[in-house]
């Protein structure tokens, strides 16, 4: 069994009872909690961890966390988009498959804007969901159209970097 692989296999029989039970703690549930330790140990072997982890416990429950905010993000994403779902008439209503991807997308848009500066985030959200104009959002905001126009040159520019550093 080559080295990275068996430190894998030490890493997993030493921690993973006790990263479940810490994930356990935080998201209330063991189902959730048992799926995000598989994860966390699945984005171990996704990095191909060579070096050695002095701080087992640490290293899993960092990793683990960004999971945790991810799977709340996740969540509150499909929350809200069941609640605009429920306000729609039924012959509007999008299948199940269709549902998944919109609540993908939405993920991913917000991973994307989860590196903007707040203000900058908030002035791209208020263009693009609710539809206001620059001086519907410098009135809203109380600033200058300039700087919703800054900022809406910053947003764009990062999701355009993000989509071709992924792409």
């Amino acid at each position: 069994m080559p080295e990275q692989a068996a430190n894998i296999e030490s890493l997993y029989c030493d921690h993973h009872g006790w990263l479940q039970a810490w994930l356990r703690r935080r998201l209330g549930n063991s189902s959730d909690a048992a799926d995000l330790a598989h994860d966390t140990f699945l984005r171990i072997l996704g990095r191909g961890q060579r070096e050695q982890i002095w701080e087992p416990r640490a290293y899993l429950a960092t990793i683990a966390n960004g999971l945790v905010v991810s799977h709340w993000r996740r969540r509150e994403l499909e929350r809200a988009w069941l609640e605009a779902l429920a306000a729609q008439p039924e012959a509007v209503s999008p299948s199940p498959e269709d549902r998944a991807l919109i609540l993908e997308t939405l993920e991913q848009i917000a991973c994307m804007l989860d590196g903007l500066p707040a203000r900058c985030r908030e002035i791209f959200l208020l263009s693009q969901l609710e539809g206001l104009t620059y001086p519907q959002i410098a009135a809203r905001l109380e600033t200058s159209v300039n700087v919703v126009q800054k900022a809406m040159t910053r947003a764009v520019g990062h999701c355009f970097r993000i989509l071709a550093a992924n792409g």
